[in-house]
């Protein structure tokens, strides 16, 4: 038996009022995740316990099988780990956003989606001109990196909002506040002047494009305690594509391998043919596969329907259709988002998503479709979403 995981971030939302009360899983072209829930178990399962952040971190720690309330320690020490990146006693450390700010309003979180390149040379820049032996900026993919402070662990007390929940609303009102929060206000506002003429800029406002006026820190966390080896846990090995560094440190975490597939990015530029067929071959090493796609969620914190709709059509096009004709061992699959991102909103929230469960031994449940409004109807509901790795693999 073989078993594969796919994430569909942030896919599930809210009716939207412009598309005659239907979701983006509901006006997306999906025949083959249709087909699926047809004769497969599909309901709805919470994977954010109640009080918890619905990050993706929280969500996908309950995906894989962990509880977020034993676990969970804060985001940016993931994705730290995801990139290599060391915490020792004493550190904290924090997801340093290159963002946009235009009239002191919140113009765009990613600074439309900023490049890799473009954001390491960035990030480079800052370290030279704001790193010491207390703050160090390491660059990360796209808009998103990591700051890491020695010896000021106060700054964990900080309150602070991500730039993706505040669109268009004046930061004053945002920016970090409480103990600790002074150093975080400081770095934030000393890399603006950095950024402000650095050529990187020049040539974006040259384009026409967005540029990186300032980075914003947030996500604050310390050290995380170690995590039972995933295959020790359940018995199987297994392996993780993505394109962001929260998945990838997450899997490292547990002991999975993580694979670098060409084109597998965190954008709406995603290879999903290229992801899949690279996550397909290593399915014959490994017991089990987790395929995380990003762009379904990026399109939501920008609120963009269209383009998350079109995401959700290529999911199933390009990857489940080819899950859908595995013609090796028999085949598992999970498939369901780690939480929802309303396009109204474009931001997370803790309600919960849709899941199906198809494959050898999973009974037809009632639903027509793969949407919210078909999974709540067969009534079947996992209260405690990091058991539903069990239901997989039982």
């Amino acid at each position: 038996m073989k078993y594969c995981v796919l994430i569909i971030d942030g896919a599930s939302g809210w009716p939207l009022t412009a598309h005659g009360g239907k979701t983006c899983l509901e006006l997306a072209h999906t025949p083959n995740m249709d087909a699926m829930a047809k004769a497969g178990t599909v309901g709805l399962v919470y994977n954010v316990p109640t009080g918890m952040e619905p990050s993706s971190a929280c969500a996908c720690m309950s995906v894989l099988g962990y509880d977020p309330q034993v676990y969970y320690r804060g985001r940016s020490a993931i994705e730290a780990r995801g990139m290599g990146i060391p915490i020792n006693e004493g550190e904290a450390v924090f997801r340093c956003n290159l963002v946009a700010v235009r009239n002191g309003r919140m113009w765009s979180y990613s600074c439309g989606h900023i490049s890799t390149g473009e954001g390491r040379a960035l990030i480079s820049s800052l370290n030279e001109k704001l790193g010491s032996n207390e703050v160090h900026f390491y660059p990360g993919v796209g808009y998103r990196h990591i700051c890491k402070i020695k010896g000021k662990e106060e700054t964990l007390l900080s309150s602070c909002t991500p730039p993706h929940d505040i669109p268009d609303k004046a930061i004053d009102e945002f920016l970090p506040k409480g103990p600790g929060s002074n150093l975080l206000g400081e770095l934030m506002t000393r890399s603006e002047l950095v950024l402000r003429d650095h050529p990187v800029n020049v040539e974006r406002r040259a384009r026409g494009d967005i540029p990186a006026t300032m980075v914003w820190l947030f996500w604050g966390s310390g050290r995380i305690p170690d995590m039972p080896a995933f295959e020790e846990v359940y018995g199987i090995d297994a392996a993780v594509t993505s394109g962001v560094d929260i998945l990838r440190g997450l899997a490292r975490m547990i002991g999975m391998q993580v694979l670098d597939i060409p084109g597998a990015t965190a954008g709406l530029d995603n290879d999903y043919a290229a992801q899949t067929i690279g996550a397909m071959e290593a399915l014959v090493r490994y017991d089990m596969m987790v395929i995380h796609v990003e762009a379904t969620d990026e399109a939501a914190h920008a609120g963009l329907a269209e383009d998350k709709i079109e995401a959700i059509q290529r999911v199933d096009k390009e990857i489940v259709a080819r899950l859908r004709s595995w013609d090796k061992d028999a085949l598992r699959v999970l498939i369901l988002p780690d939480h929802s991102t309303p396009i109204k909103i474009q931001t997370h929230v803790a309600d919960p998503v849709p899941f199906m469960l198809w494959g050898p031994g999973f009974a037809a449940s009632g639903a027509k479709r793969f949407t919210e409004a078909e999974a709540k109807g067969t009534g079947v509901l996992i209260k405690k979403g990091y058991g539903i790795m069990g239901k997989l693999i039982e």
